[in-house]
């Protein structure tokens, strides 16, 4: 490996780590990943990567697994260096520059599909991303002005996992489901509504979209209208709803294997 030792913080180069915190991205899709397992994973994937910031000791742990790749630049600093550069205090010992993958188009998502509506929180991105990779749902779909499944913390949340999906960005939530209904989704709604259909009770259909609304007002009328059906969790009385990361897993475990057909 050809190690770049850092004598000069204001280079250019390293300029990117300090600028591109959580959600930011660069115009070429430029993106930043933190902590071994995370940058490890996007390592071990066909993933454009520019550079890695990092110690020697990750770089003696991990050499085989760099030497793999084709990276062109591969920078050494201690970690107190790395937090001068970056401007914050780094819990880690590596950092990545990489190229977010292009987009997934809608027709070319799985048969089932995670998708988002108005979810605001980043960490929710992460954690509902982490679930559908384990869980085997492998599209996701999410609006373009939310918070992005590449975004820093949201890339740490999900660990990596959100790299093993077929995202799609999309812009009008209207026309993406008659788009997908179309092409012979059918569309269910994640809302506690009087006419929602008991999870356990719920017929999971080949093509399926489960559709997860805002953390805190839910899916709007107007998106739920369109929808095909409303499923929603049993709870105990009382508790009107989980988090919106819980409820998710528990919503795609039950679709993935214990839905009626």
């Amino acid at each position: 490996m050809n190690l770049i030792k850092i004598d000069d913080l204001n280079r250019p180069s390293l300029e990117i780590y300090a600028q591109l915190r959580d959600n930011a991205f660069t115009e070429d899709n430029s993106f930043i990943a933190d902590s071994p397992k995370v940058v490890n994973l996007l390592l071990e994937i066909s993933i454009e990567i520019r550079s890695i910031l990092a110690t020697k000791a990750y770089y003696e742990e991990f050499e085989d697994l760099i030497a793999s790749k084709n990276i062109p630049y591969l920078y050494v600093a201690e970690k107190k260096v790395m937090e001068s550069i970056v401007g914050h205090r780094v819990h880690h010992n590596v950092m990545m520059h990489g190229v977010r993958p292009e987009q997934t188009p809608l027709k070319e998502l799985g048969d089932h599909i995670i998708m988002l509506d108005e979810i605001s929180s980043t960490e929710n991105i992460g954690s509902i991303a982490r679930s559908a990779a384990a869980l085997g749902v492998d599209s996701y779909l999410l609006p373009r002005q939310g918070p992005h499944p590449y975004g820093r913390r949201a890339l740490r949340v999900s660990m990596g996992y959100v790299s093993m999906l077929k995202t799609h960005l999309y812009d009008d939530i209207f026309l993406t489901l008659k788009a997908l209904k179309k092409d012979g989704y059918k569309i269910f709604a994640a809302e506690v509504a009087p006419n929602a259909t008991p999870l356990a009770e719920v017929k999971i259909s080949k093509k399926w979209v489960l559709l997860m609304g805002h953390e805190g007002k839910g899916l709007s009328k107007e998106v739920l209208a369109i929808c095909d059906e409303a499923v929603q969790i049993e709870m105990i009385p009382g508790i009107k709803s989980f988090n919106v990361g819980v409820a998710a897993s528990i919503l795609m475990y039950q679709f993935k294997n214990g839905g009626l057909k």
